[in-house]
Order: C-alpha cells, then sequence, then structure tokens
C-alpha cells in the first residue's frame, strides 16, 4: 500500500469526493438533498466561507475526506474548529486515515490559532470512537436537537 497525502479539496476532486460525501450520508442513514450537497461544494472554495474540506489520496484515488468548521463561541476569544464530516471508503478502513485526516484538522486548527477541535459521533459508531479514544478527550456533553424545518 503507497502513502496516503491529505491535502486541501481542490474543485476537481468533486467526482471523486461525491461517492465518499454520499457515503458518508448513507453511514448516517440521511439522504443530502442535490442542492445542499452543492452549495457545500461552492463552499469549501469561498474564502468568506469558514467551512473546509481536506481528501486523503492514495495512489491518485480519493480515500477520505473531512470537513471542518471555525466559529465563534462564548468560552475562548479565537475561533474553535468543529470537525463536522469524517469519512474513509470501505475498502480502506483500518489503515490509518481517518487518524491522518484528523490530525490534518488539529494542524490547521493550530495554524489559525484555535484552542479546540471538538466534534460528535453516534454511540453506535462503535469503530471510529476505537479511534477517537485513542487520540481525543470524550466529553460528558450530551447533545440535543430540535428541527426547525
Amino acid at each position: 500500500m503507497s502513502d496516503i497525502v491529505v491535502r486541501p479539496a481542490e474543485h476537481g476532486d468533486y467526482e471523486a469526493w461525491l461517492p465518499l460525501w454520499t457515503g458518508y450520508n448513507t453511514f448516517y442513514e440521511r439522504v443530502s438533498p442535490d442542492e445542499v450537497t452543492a452549495v457545500t461544494w461552492r463552499r469549501f472554495f469561498d474564502a468568506y466561507e469558514p467551512i473546509h474540506c481536506l481528501v486523503a489520496e492514495q495512489d491518485r484515488r480519493l480515500v477520505g475526506i473531512v470537513h471542518y468548521i471555525f466559529h465563534r463561541n462564548t468560552w475562548f476569544i479565537d475561533p474553535v474548529c468543529y470537525l463536522q464530516d469524517l469519512f474513509t471508503a470501505e475498502d480502506v478502513r483500518g489503515n490509518g486515515i481517518g487518524r491522518k485526516l484528523i490530525e490534518a484538522v488539529y494542524a490547521k486548527a493550530r495554524e489559525a490559532g484555535s484552542p479546540r477541535v471538538y466534534w460528535t459521533t453516534q454511540e453506535k459508531n462503535a469503530r471510529a470512537r476505537l479511534l477517537y479514544d485513542k487520540i481525543a478527550t470524550q466529553s460528558d456533553f450530551i447533545q440535543y436537537r430540535k428541527p426547525l424545518a
């Protein structure tokens, strides 16, 4: 297996990014409307948007994606980094790609002066949680949601 390269997404990555994005949404049993997918992709390349995308590439194939967002909050002066979406192709899981993507987000957050990176996952996501437990600390917060639309 050759080296994994983590880099910012490029405009030409869309066709390779889309199946990973679809796989991520399928894993969480949701469908992202085409309009949301298109706007999300455009935001990655808009300098005024705080949302970013890194991709993991191996043998010229995209095998993983991570999306992260910088936002203000009431606990710190500098924006914190929310790792929103992380997904690796099923056939390459267990090869360190998720870790490399998370560590790349850590590096981007440090560069931006962010004091924290955080994320959420489902309790049932046991395989990913094995990694998360090694590279971060689980918070004692419980998330609540109220759909408004």
